[in-house]
């Protein structure tokens, strides 16, 4: 259940300008770096978001590019 979860914020993000600006893949703009830096936090409640956001500075350049578009909606 958790990587469905997992799988609806990728979508989300791929839904995004910014991501699909930056990624030939945008739905996976974030899989490497969730499963790098929060495989073993719970989605739900923002708990995902959270996690990618304080690894921020290790994140890579396409999912840096998604959390940042996603905070302007």
């Amino acid at each position: 259940m958790p990587k469905l979860n997992f799988a609806a914020l990728v979508v989300a993000l791929a839904f995004s300008g910014a991501a699909s600006a930056q990624s030939s893949d945008p739905r996976g703009a974030c899989k490497a770096d969730y499963d790098k830096f929060c495989a073993g936090i719970a989605p739900g409640g923002g708990r995902v978001v959270a996690c990618l956001t304080e690894k921020r500075d290790q994140l890579s350049a396409t999912c840096k590019a998604a959390l940042d578009n996603r905070k302007k909606k």
